[in-house]
Protein backbone atom coordinates (compact mmCIF):
# COMPACT_ATOMS: atom_id res chain seq x y z
CA UNK A 1 0.00 0.00 0.00
CA UNK A 2 2.57 2.55 0.72
CA UNK A 3 4.41 1.77 -2.61
CA UNK A 4 1.07 2.71 -4.15
CA UNK A 5 1.06 5.69 -2.29
CA UNK A 6 4.38 6.63 -3.03
CA UNK A 7 3.83 6.08 -6.87
CA UNK A 8 0.70 8.12 -6.55
CA UNK A 9 2.35 11.36 -5.09
CA UNK A 10 4.99 11.29 -7.32
CA UNK A 11 2.60 11.49 -9.93
CA UNK A 12 0.28 13.77 -8.86
CA UNK A 13 2.91 16.16 -7.83
CA UNK A 14 5.52 16.24 -10.94
CA UNK A 15 2.65 16.93 -13.24
CA UNK A 16 -0.02 19.62 -12.55
CA UNK A 17 -2.75 18.25 -14.10
CA UNK A 18 -3.20 14.95 -15.93
CA UNK A 19 -0.55 14.20 -18.28
CA UNK A 20 -0.70 11.79 -21.35
CA UNK A 21 2.73 10.63 -21.29
CA UNK A 22 2.45 9.25 -17.63
CA UNK A 23 0.43 6.62 -17.32
CA UNK A 24 -2.03 6.52 -14.39
CA UNK A 25 -4.56 4.45 -15.53
CA UNK A 26 -4.15 1.67 -12.68
CA UNK A 27 -5.40 4.53 -10.48
CA UNK A 28 -8.73 6.36 -9.83
CA UNK A 29 -7.97 9.56 -9.23
CA UNK A 30 -10.62 12.24 -8.98
CA UNK A 31 -9.99 15.91 -10.08
CA UNK A 32 -11.45 18.65 -9.34
CA UNK A 33 -11.20 22.15 -9.00
CA UNK A 34 -11.57 25.15 -6.39
CA UNK A 35 -11.95 28.59 -7.69
CA UNK A 36 -11.32 29.74 -3.87
CA UNK A 37 -8.54 29.56 -2.11
CA UNK A 38 -8.49 26.47 1.26
CA UNK A 39 -7.47 28.77 4.37
CA UNK A 40 -7.56 25.59 6.61
CA UNK A 41 -8.26 22.33 6.84
CA UNK A 42 -8.72 22.38 10.56
CA UNK A 43 -12.50 21.53 11.31
CA UNK A 44 -13.09 24.49 13.65
CA UNK A 45 -12.66 26.80 10.82
CA UNK A 46 -15.22 25.02 8.51
CA UNK A 47 -16.65 28.47 7.60
CA UNK A 48 -16.68 28.38 3.31
CA UNK A 49 -17.33 25.56 0.63
CA UNK A 50 -14.14 24.89 -0.11
CA UNK A 51 -12.46 24.44 3.29
CA UNK A 52 -15.76 22.35 4.08
CA UNK A 53 -15.63 20.38 0.69
CA UNK A 54 -12.31 18.82 1.86
CA UNK A 55 -12.61 18.69 5.64
CA UNK A 56 -15.45 16.34 4.66
CA UNK A 57 -13.26 13.77 3.17
CA UNK A 58 -10.71 13.45 5.85
CA UNK A 59 -12.70 13.82 8.99
CA UNK A 60 -16.04 11.93 10.35
CA UNK A 61 -18.98 13.67 12.51
CA UNK A 62 -20.88 12.19 14.80
CA UNK A 63 -24.28 11.87 12.38
CA UNK A 64 -24.49 12.26 8.89
CA UNK A 65 -27.15 13.67 6.80
CA UNK A 66 -28.31 11.92 3.78
CA UNK A 67 -29.11 13.42 0.57
CA UNK A 68 -32.41 13.56 2.26
CA UNK A 69 -31.46 15.53 5.10
CA UNK A 70 -32.45 13.03 7.37
CA UNK A 71 -30.38 12.16 10.00
CA UNK A 72 -27.88 8.88 9.60
CA UNK A 73 -25.70 7.25 11.99
CA UNK A 74 -22.14 7.74 11.13
CA UNK A 75 -19.16 7.80 13.96
CA UNK A 76 -22.53 7.40 16.31
CA UNK A 77 -24.14 4.38 15.68
CA UNK A 78 -27.16 5.35 17.67
CA UNK A 79 -28.52 8.45 20.36
CA UNK A 80 -31.73 9.37 22.62
CA UNK A 81 -32.79 12.15 23.29
CA UNK A 82 -34.24 13.05 26.68
CA UNK A 83 -37.97 13.93 26.82
CA UNK A 84 -37.34 17.68 27.75
CA UNK A 85 -35.16 17.97 24.59
CA UNK A 86 -31.97 19.17 26.72
CA UNK A 87 -29.82 16.01 26.50
CA UNK A 88 -28.43 13.98 23.61
CA UNK A 89 -26.60 10.94 24.31
CA UNK A 90 -24.68 9.06 21.51
CA UNK A 91 -23.41 5.81 21.13
CA UNK A 92 -19.74 5.52 19.55
CA UNK A 93 -18.91 2.76 17.47
CA UNK A 94 -16.02 1.05 18.36
CA UNK A 95 -14.30 0.27 15.03
CA UNK A 96 -13.52 3.66 13.83
CA UNK A 97 -10.08 4.65 13.67
CA UNK A 98 -7.97 7.75 13.27
CA UNK A 99 -5.53 7.79 10.10
CA UNK A 100 -2.10 6.58 10.48
CA UNK A 101 -0.13 9.94 11.58
CA UNK A 102 3.35 10.59 12.57
CA UNK A 103 1.35 12.58 16.02
CA UNK A 104 0.63 8.78 17.65
CA UNK A 105 2.86 5.90 19.02
CA UNK A 106 4.74 3.67 16.45
CA UNK A 107 2.76 6.54 14.22
CA UNK A 108 -0.73 3.75 14.33
CA UNK A 109 -3.67 5.57 14.21
CA UNK A 110 -5.71 4.85 17.37
CA UNK A 111 -9.87 4.02 18.07
CA UNK A 112 -12.08 7.05 18.41
CA UNK A 113 -13.02 7.15 22.35
CA UNK A 114 -15.72 9.34 23.58
CA UNK A 115 -13.42 11.13 24.89
CA UNK A 116 -11.97 12.50 21.59
CA UNK A 117 -16.19 13.54 21.01
CA UNK A 118 -15.76 15.72 24.38
CA UNK A 119 -12.52 17.49 23.10
CA UNK A 120 -13.62 17.71 19.65
CA UNK A 121 -16.91 19.53 20.77
CA UNK A 122 -14.41 21.41 23.37
CA UNK A 123 -12.15 22.98 20.67
CA UNK A 124 -15.21 24.92 19.11
CA UNK A 125 -16.01 26.61 21.97
CA UNK A 126 -12.60 27.35 23.49
CA UNK A 127 -11.71 31.37 22.92
CA UNK A 128 -8.29 30.74 22.52
CA UNK A 129 -8.83 28.73 19.31
CA UNK A 130 -11.59 31.11 18.30
CA UNK A 131 -13.54 29.19 16.17
CA UNK A 132 -15.87 30.76 13.57
CA UNK A 133 -18.52 28.01 14.40
CA UNK A 134 -18.86 28.77 18.41
CA UNK A 135 -21.91 30.76 17.31
CA UNK A 136 -23.90 27.51 16.92
CA UNK A 137 -23.53 26.42 20.15
CA UNK A 138 -23.23 29.72 22.47
CA UNK A 139 -26.51 30.23 24.37
CA UNK A 140 -27.60 26.56 23.10
CA UNK A 141 -25.39 24.59 25.59
CA UNK A 142 -25.38 23.89 29.61
CA UNK A 143 -23.08 26.90 30.94
CA UNK A 144 -22.03 24.13 33.68
CA UNK A 145 -20.98 20.97 32.22
CA UNK A 146 -22.18 21.09 28.25
CA UNK A 147 -20.01 17.83 27.13
CA UNK A 148 -19.05 14.78 29.20
CA UNK A 149 -18.09 11.61 28.10
CA UNK A 150 -18.62 9.16 31.27
CA UNK A 151 -16.90 6.15 29.22
CA UNK A 152 -15.66 5.30 26.25
CA UNK A 153 -18.70 4.29 24.27
CA UNK A 154 -21.28 7.13 25.51
CA UNK A 155 -20.87 11.17 24.86
CA UNK A 156 -22.94 13.36 26.66
CA UNK A 157 -24.38 16.79 24.88
CA UNK A 158 -26.49 18.87 27.53
CA UNK A 159 -28.61 21.82 26.37
CA UNK A 160 -29.47 25.22 28.36
CA UNK A 161 -33.20 25.04 26.39
CA UNK A 162 -34.73 23.21 23.67
CA UNK A 163 -33.25 23.56 20.77
CA UNK A 164 -34.27 20.87 17.87
CA UNK A 165 -32.30 21.92 15.31
CA UNK A 166 -28.80 20.57 17.38
CA UNK A 167 -29.01 17.33 15.95
CA UNK A 168 -28.83 18.03 12.71
CA UNK A 169 -25.71 20.64 13.93
CA UNK A 170 -23.94 17.69 14.74
CA UNK A 171 -23.54 16.70 11.02
CA UNK A 172 -21.56 20.21 10.00
CA UNK A 173 -18.14 20.03 9.54
CA UNK A 174 -16.84 21.85 12.36
CA UNK A 175 -17.91 19.08 14.76
CA UNK A 176 -15.66 17.14 12.96
CA UNK A 177 -14.22 14.69 15.27
CA UNK A 178 -10.21 15.21 16.10
CA UNK A 179 -7.05 13.78 17.84
CA UNK A 180 -6.08 16.13 20.92
CA UNK A 181 -2.50 14.45 19.87
CA UNK A 182 -2.73 16.13 16.23
CA UNK A 183 -3.65 19.00 17.75
CA UNK A 184 -0.87 19.15 20.10
CA UNK A 185 1.96 17.67 17.74
CA UNK A 186 1.31 20.19 15.21
CA UNK A 187 -0.11 23.03 16.85
CA UNK A 188 -0.84 26.34 14.87
CA UNK A 189 0.21 23.96 11.59
CA UNK A 190 -2.65 21.72 12.18
CA UNK A 191 -4.42 23.69 9.97
CA UNK A 192 -2.14 21.89 7.10
CA UNK A 193 -1.63 18.65 8.74
CA UNK A 194 -5.23 17.56 9.27
CA UNK A 195 -5.55 13.78 11.28
CA UNK A 196 -9.12 12.12 10.98
CA UNK A 197 -11.29 9.39 10.63
CA UNK A 198 -12.72 10.29 6.74
CA UNK A 199 -12.72 8.13 4.25
CA UNK A 200 -9.41 9.97 2.81
CA UNK A 201 -6.52 10.90 4.50
CA UNK A 202 -4.08 13.94 4.08
CA UNK A 203 -1.09 13.74 1.83
CA UNK A 204 0.24 17.21 0.53
CA UNK A 205 -1.32 20.55 0.34
CA UNK A 206 0.31 23.11 -2.22
CA UNK A 207 -1.35 25.79 -1.15
CA UNK A 208 -3.09 27.57 -3.80
CA UNK A 209 -1.79 24.54 -6.31
CA UNK A 210 -2.99 21.35 -5.16
CA UNK A 211 -3.93 19.09 -2.53
CA UNK A 212 -3.67 15.61 -2.40
CA UNK A 213 -6.03 12.93 -0.70
CA UNK A 214 -5.28 9.61 -0.68
CA UNK A 215 -7.36 6.41 0.20
CA UNK A 216 -7.70 5.61 3.89
CA UNK A 217 -7.53 1.62 4.12
CA UNK A 218 -8.69 1.29 7.49
CA UNK A 219 -11.98 3.46 6.85
CA UNK A 220 -15.13 2.03 8.87
CA UNK A 221 -18.00 2.25 6.56
CA UNK A 222 -19.38 -0.23 3.88
CA UNK A 223 -20.79 0.27 0.81
CA UNK A 224 -24.47 -1.67 -0.28
CA UNK A 225 -22.69 -4.30 -1.65
CA UNK A 226 -20.57 -4.82 1.36
CA UNK A 227 -17.64 -3.22 0.12
CA UNK A 228 -15.20 -1.27 2.02
CA UNK A 229 -15.51 2.27 1.17
CA UNK A 230 -13.80 4.15 -0.34
CA UNK A 231 -13.57 2.94 -3.96
CA UNK A 232 -11.16 6.05 -5.18
CA UNK A 233 -7.46 5.34 -4.75
CA UNK A 234 -6.99 9.66 -4.13
CA UNK A 235 -8.14 12.89 -4.45
CA UNK A 236 -6.54 15.73 -6.37
CA UNK A 237 -7.94 19.39 -5.83
CA UNK A 238 -6.33 22.25 -8.11
CA UNK A 239 -6.39 25.53 -7.39
CA UNK A 240 -7.68 27.80 -10.62
CA UNK A 241 -9.14 30.99 -9.96
CA UNK A 242 -10.48 31.92 -13.17
CA UNK A 243 -13.99 29.91 -13.72
CA UNK A 244 -13.26 30.12 -17.37
CA UNK A 245 -9.69 28.24 -17.32
CA UNK A 246 -11.35 25.88 -14.91
CA UNK A 247 -14.32 25.19 -17.12
CA UNK A 248 -11.83 24.40 -20.20
CA UNK A 249 -10.14 22.16 -18.19
CA UNK A 250 -13.00 19.86 -17.49
CA UNK A 251 -14.22 20.25 -21.18
CA UNK A 252 -10.53 18.62 -22.50
CA UNK A 253 -10.62 15.76 -19.43
CA UNK A 254 -8.45 17.42 -17.04
CA UNK A 255 -11.25 17.74 -14.20
CA UNK A 256 -13.93 15.19 -13.31
CA UNK A 257 -16.50 17.39 -12.02
CA UNK A 258 -17.78 21.21 -12.67
CA UNK A 259 -19.69 22.60 -9.71
CA UNK A 260 -21.97 26.15 -10.42
CA UNK A 261 -22.72 28.31 -13.58
CA UNK A 262 -21.03 30.95 -15.06
CA UNK A 263 -22.81 33.30 -17.94
CA UNK A 264 -19.49 33.26 -19.83
CA UNK A 265 -20.40 29.46 -20.40
CA UNK A 266 -23.87 28.38 -19.26
CA UNK A 267 -24.98 28.39 -22.95
CA UNK A 268 -22.48 26.46 -24.36
CA UNK A 269 -23.60 23.63 -21.74
CA UNK A 270 -27.31 23.82 -20.98
CA UNK A 271 -30.34 25.06 -23.15
CA UNK A 272 -32.96 27.59 -21.69
CA UNK A 273 -35.23 25.04 -20.23
CA UNK A 274 -32.37 23.29 -17.73
CA UNK A 275 -31.31 20.58 -20.04
CA UNK A 276 -28.04 19.52 -21.37
CA UNK A 277 -27.25 20.57 -25.20
CA UNK A 278 -27.83 17.82 -27.42
CA UNK A 279 -23.84 17.74 -28.24
CA UNK A 280 -22.87 18.00 -24.92
CA UNK A 281 -24.90 14.72 -23.91
CA UNK A 282 -22.11 11.62 -24.71
CA UNK A 283 -19.28 14.22 -22.90
CA UNK A 284 -21.06 14.57 -19.52
CA UNK A 285 -23.84 14.33 -17.20
CA UNK A 286 -25.83 17.11 -15.63
CA UNK A 287 -27.27 16.87 -12.12
CA UNK A 288 -29.66 19.59 -10.66
CA UNK A 289 -31.03 19.32 -7.07
CA UNK A 290 -32.29 21.79 -4.90
CA UNK A 291 -29.62 24.05 -2.89
CA UNK A 292 -30.56 25.67 0.43
CA UNK A 293 -29.99 29.02 -0.70
CA UNK A 294 -32.88 31.76 -0.65
CA UNK A 295 -31.67 34.73 -3.11
CA UNK A 296 -33.50 37.70 -2.20
CA UNK A 297 -33.27 41.76 -1.74
CA UNK A 298 -33.26 42.96 1.25
CA UNK A 299 -34.93 46.60 2.87
CA UNK A 300 -33.46 47.88 6.30
CA UNK A 301 -36.04 49.07 8.40
CA UNK A 302 -33.97 51.40 10.06
CA UNK A 303 -34.68 53.39 6.98
CA UNK A 304 -33.63 57.32 7.35
CA UNK A 305 -35.54 60.03 5.40
CA UNK A 306 -38.87 59.52 3.43
CA UNK A 307 -37.92 56.51 1.38
CA UNK A 308 -40.82 54.86 -0.70
CA UNK A 309 -39.24 51.65 0.91
CA UNK A 310 -41.01 52.61 4.31
CA UNK A 311 -44.50 51.91 2.65
CA UNK A 312 -45.35 48.25 2.87
CA UNK A 313 -47.21 48.80 -0.02
CA UNK A 314 -44.36 49.80 -2.23
CA UNK A 315 -42.06 46.37 -0.90
CA UNK A 316 -45.33 44.56 -2.33
CA UNK A 317 -45.75 46.19 -5.32
CA UNK A 318 -42.29 45.47 -6.01
CA UNK A 319 -42.65 41.61 -5.07
CA UNK A 320 -45.40 41.60 -7.94
CA UNK A 321 -43.76 43.36 -10.49
CA UNK A 322 -41.26 41.16 -11.75
CA UNK A 323 -41.01 37.87 -13.64
CA UNK A 324 -39.10 35.74 -11.33
CA UNK A 325 -39.83 32.46 -14.03
CA UNK A 326 -38.27 35.01 -17.20
CA UNK A 327 -35.31 36.05 -15.02
CA UNK A 328 -34.26 32.32 -14.16
CA UNK A 329 -34.76 31.13 -17.67
CA UNK A 330 -32.63 34.18 -19.75
CA UNK A 331 -29.84 34.52 -17.11
CA UNK A 332 -29.69 31.23 -15.14
CA UNK A 333 -30.92 28.87 -18.34
CA UNK A 334 -33.48 27.29 -15.52
CA UNK A 335 -31.34 26.43 -12.59
CA UNK A 336 -32.83 28.08 -9.64
CA UNK A 337 -37.08 28.39 -8.61
CA UNK A 338 -39.07 31.29 -8.78
CA UNK A 339 -39.60 32.15 -4.61
CA UNK A 340 -43.33 32.37 -5.09
CA UNK A 341 -44.05 30.41 -0.96
CA UNK A 342 -41.75 32.84 1.35
CA UNK A 343 -37.76 32.87 2.11
CA UNK A 344 -37.59 29.04 3.19
CA UNK A 345 -36.39 27.70 0.04
CA UNK A 346 -37.51 24.27 -1.23
CA UNK A 347 -35.41 21.19 0.13
CA UNK A 348 -36.18 21.70 3.86
CA UNK A 349 -39.41 19.46 5.58
CA UNK A 350 -41.29 22.34 6.30
CA UNK A 351 -41.62 23.88 3.01
CA UNK A 352 -45.08 23.73 1.88
CA UNK A 353 -46.25 25.50 -1.76
CA UNK A 354 -50.40 24.89 -0.32
CA UNK A 355 -49.93 26.29 2.81
CA UNK A 356 -47.48 29.27 2.29
CA UNK A 357 -48.79 31.80 -0.72
CA UNK A 358 -45.97 33.98 -1.55
CA UNK A 359 -45.55 36.84 -4.87
CA UNK A 360 -46.09 35.80 -8.37
CA UNK A 361 -45.89 38.00 -11.77
CA UNK A 362 -48.77 40.22 -11.32
CA UNK A 363 -48.24 43.57 -13.02
CA UNK A 364 -51.96 44.67 -12.62
CA UNK A 365 -51.39 44.45 -9.17
CA UNK A 366 -48.19 46.08 -8.43
CA UNK A 367 -49.80 48.99 -10.21
CA UNK A 368 -52.95 48.68 -8.11
CA UNK A 369 -50.62 48.74 -4.98
CA UNK A 370 -48.23 51.58 -6.29
CA UNK A 371 -51.78 53.75 -6.79
CA UNK A 372 -52.71 53.07 -3.54
CA UNK A 373 -49.00 54.23 -1.52
CA UNK A 374 -49.57 57.39 -3.69
CA UNK A 375 -47.59 56.70 -6.37
CA UNK A 376 -49.65 55.97 -9.39
CA UNK A 377 -47.20 54.87 -12.35
CA UNK A 378 -44.24 55.32 -9.80
CA UNK A 379 -45.31 59.44 -10.30
CA UNK A 380 -44.36 61.05 -7.17
CA UNK A 381 -41.39 58.23 -6.30
CA UNK A 382 -38.09 59.62 -5.51
CA UNK A 383 -35.51 57.37 -7.23
CA UNK A 384 -34.06 54.18 -5.13
CA UNK A 385 -30.82 52.65 -4.92
CA UNK A 386 -30.31 49.46 -4.94
CA UNK A 387 -26.58 48.04 -3.64
CA UNK A 388 -24.45 45.15 -5.03
CA UNK A 389 -21.99 43.56 -6.57
CA UNK A 390 -20.70 43.14 -9.92
CA UNK A 391 -21.67 38.61 -9.69
CA UNK A 392 -25.61 39.77 -9.43
CA UNK A 393 -25.50 42.81 -12.05
CA UNK A 394 -27.46 41.04 -14.93
CA UNK A 395 -30.02 39.86 -12.44
CA UNK A 396 -30.25 43.41 -10.51
CA UNK A 397 -30.64 44.95 -14.03
CA UNK A 398 -32.97 42.54 -15.15
CA UNK A 399 -35.51 43.33 -12.47
CA UNK A 400 -34.71 47.13 -12.48
CA UNK A 401 -35.60 47.23 -15.96
CA UNK A 402 -39.57 45.49 -15.31
CA UNK A 403 -39.80 47.74 -12.39
CA UNK A 404 -39.51 50.80 -14.70
CA UNK A 405 -42.18 49.30 -16.35
CA UNK A 406 -43.88 50.39 -13.82
CA UNK A 407 -42.82 53.79 -13.49
CA UNK A 408 -40.16 52.75 -10.30
CA UNK A 409 -36.90 53.95 -10.71
CA UNK A 410 -33.70 52.40 -8.93
CA UNK A 411 -30.36 52.90 -9.35
CA UNK A 412 -27.63 49.88 -9.01
CA UNK A 413 -24.42 50.97 -7.04
CA UNK A 414 -22.19 48.37 -7.56
CA UNK A 415 -19.78 47.38 -4.87
CA UNK A 416 -16.84 45.23 -3.69
CA UNK A 417 -18.73 42.12 -1.71
CA UNK A 418 -16.39 42.67 1.45
CA UNK A 419 -17.54 46.49 1.15
CA UNK A 420 -21.56 45.20 0.84
CA UNK A 421 -21.53 43.37 3.82
CA UNK A 422 -20.06 45.68 5.95
CA UNK A 423 -22.30 48.51 4.78
CA UNK A 424 -25.34 45.44 5.74
CA UNK A 425 -23.89 44.43 8.74
CA UNK A 426 -23.76 48.39 9.65
CA UNK A 427 -27.10 49.19 8.48
CA UNK A 428 -26.18 51.48 5.92
CA UNK A 429 -27.36 49.63 3.09
CA UNK A 430 -31.01 50.54 2.80
CA UNK A 431 -31.65 48.14 -0.35
CA UNK A 432 -29.25 45.62 -0.90
CA UNK A 433 -28.79 42.10 -2.53
CA UNK A 434 -27.84 39.31 -0.20
CA UNK A 435 -28.58 35.60 -0.34
CA UNK A 436 -28.84 33.17 3.04
CA UNK A 437 -26.96 29.26 2.54
CA UNK A 438 -28.33 26.64 5.24
CA UNK A 439 -26.30 26.64 8.32
CA UNK A 440 -28.30 23.31 9.34
CA UNK A 441 -30.74 21.61 8.02
CA UNK A 442 -33.89 23.63 9.78
CA UNK A 443 -36.21 26.35 8.88
CA UNK A 444 -35.21 28.60 12.47
CA UNK A 445 -31.97 28.74 10.60
CA UNK A 446 -33.66 31.39 8.19
CA UNK A 447 -36.15 32.36 10.43
CA UNK A 448 -33.55 33.64 12.31
CA UNK A 449 -32.86 36.37 9.84
CA UNK A 450 -36.07 37.99 10.75
CA UNK A 451 -36.02 37.53 14.74
CA UNK A 452 -35.46 41.15 16.43
CA UNK A 453 -33.16 40.08 19.27
CA UNK A 454 -31.16 38.84 16.69
CA UNK A 455 -28.30 41.44 15.57
CA UNK A 456 -27.16 41.76 11.73
CA UNK A 457 -25.71 38.99 10.62
CA UNK A 458 -28.28 37.47 10.55
CA UNK A 459 -31.04 40.47 10.80
CA UNK A 460 -29.57 42.67 8.12
CA UNK A 461 -33.14 43.94 7.23
CA UNK A 462 -33.47 45.24 11.30
CA UNK A 463 -36.47 43.39 11.05
CA UNK A 464 -38.97 43.79 14.07
CA UNK A 465 -42.40 42.27 14.87
CA UNK A 466 -43.83 41.47 17.70
CA UNK A 467 -46.09 38.54 16.99
CA UNK A 468 -43.18 36.70 14.79
CA UNK A 469 -41.13 37.22 17.69
CA UNK A 470 -43.20 35.25 19.69
CA UNK A 471 -43.99 32.09 17.13
CA UNK A 472 -40.03 32.18 16.57
CA UNK A 473 -39.33 31.26 20.71
CA UNK A 474 -42.34 29.12 20.45
CA UNK A 475 -40.52 27.03 17.98
CA UNK A 476 -37.42 26.75 19.36
CA UNK A 477 -39.46 25.17 22.70
CA UNK A 478 -41.38 22.91 20.45
CA UNK A 479 -40.21 18.97 20.03
CA UNK A 480 -42.85 17.74 17.68
CA UNK A 481 -42.11 18.47 13.96
CA UNK A 482 -45.64 19.03 12.54
CA UNK A 483 -46.16 22.07 15.29
CA UNK A 484 -42.97 23.14 14.43
CA UNK A 485 -43.18 23.08 10.92
CA UNK A 486 -46.80 25.01 11.17
CA UNK A 487 -44.92 27.99 13.66
CA UNK A 488 -42.69 28.33 10.46
CA UNK A 489 -45.44 28.63 8.18
CA UNK A 490 -47.06 31.04 10.79
CA UNK A 491 -43.83 33.14 10.38
CA UNK A 492 -43.21 32.58 6.32
CA UNK A 493 -46.63 34.61 6.40
CA UNK A 494 -46.01 37.25 8.29
CA UNK A 495 -42.61 38.09 6.06
CA UNK A 496 -44.71 37.33 2.79
CA UNK A 497 -47.29 40.02 4.46
CA UNK A 498 -44.84 42.44 5.97
CA UNK A 499 -41.81 42.24 2.94
CA UNK A 500 -38.82 42.73 4.22
CA UNK A 501 -37.40 41.14 1.24
CA UNK A 502 -38.18 40.92 -2.29
CA UNK A 503 -37.86 37.61 -2.75
CA UNK A 504 -36.24 36.26 -5.85
CA UNK A 505 -35.20 32.53 -6.13
CA UNK A 506 -34.58 29.35 -4.42
CA UNK A 507 -31.34 28.39 -5.66
CA UNK A 508 -30.60 24.86 -7.37
CA UNK A 509 -27.12 23.20 -7.56
CA UNK A 510 -25.48 22.76 -11.06
CA UNK A 511 -23.09 19.93 -11.14
CA UNK A 512 -21.55 18.46 -14.75
CA UNK A 513 -20.02 14.88 -14.79
CA UNK A 514 -17.61 13.23 -16.56
CA UNK A 515 -19.19 10.21 -17.96
CA UNK A 516 -17.17 7.69 -16.13
CA UNK A 517 -18.27 8.82 -13.10
CA UNK A 518 -20.71 7.07 -10.74
CA UNK A 519 -21.74 7.09 -7.29
CA UNK A 520 -21.92 11.07 -7.11
CA UNK A 521 -24.39 12.00 -4.45
CA UNK A 522 -26.63 15.29 -4.75
CA UNK A 523 -28.17 16.62 -1.87
CA UNK A 524 -29.13 20.52 -0.72
CA UNK A 525 -26.96 21.26 1.19
CA UNK A 526 -24.34 21.01 -1.88
CA UNK A 527 -21.96 19.07 -0.04
CA UNK A 528 -19.50 17.21 -2.00
CA UNK A 529 -19.41 13.56 -0.58
CA UNK A 530 -16.82 11.29 -2.66
CA UNK A 531 -16.34 7.88 -0.59
CA UNK A 532 -19.57 6.31 -2.90
CA UNK A 533 -17.76 7.60 -6.37
CA UNK A 534 -16.55 4.91 -9.02
CA UNK A 535 -14.46 5.53 -11.60
CA UNK A 536 -14.81 3.08 -14.71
Amino acid sequence: MKDIVFIFLSILLITACRNTQTDTSHLDIFHYNEVSSVTSLDPAFARNQSNIWVINQVFSTLIQLDDSLKVQPCVAKSWTTSADGLTYTFTIRDDVFFHDNDCFINKKGRRVVAEDVRYSFNRIIDAEVGSTGSWLLNGNIDTLQPFAAPNDSTFVLQLSQPFRPMLGICGMQYFSIVPKEAVDFYGANFRANPVGTGAFQFRKWIENQALILTKNPNYFETGKNGERLPYLDGIRVNFVNDRNTAYLNFRIKQLDFLSGLESSYVDDLLKKDGTLRPENMDKMQFFKTPFLNSEYLGISQAIEGDSPLKIKKVRQALNYGFDRSKMLRELRNSVGQPATSGFTPIGLPSFDAEKVKGYDYNPAKARQLLAEAGFPNGKGMSEIKLYTNNDYLDLCTFITRQWEDLGVKVKIELLESATLREMMKKGQATFFRASWIMDYPDAENYMSLFYSKNPAPPNYTRFNNPKFDALYEQALRENDDQKRFDLYQQMERIIIEEAPVIFLFYDETARFVAKNVSGLRTNASNLLTLKEVRMK
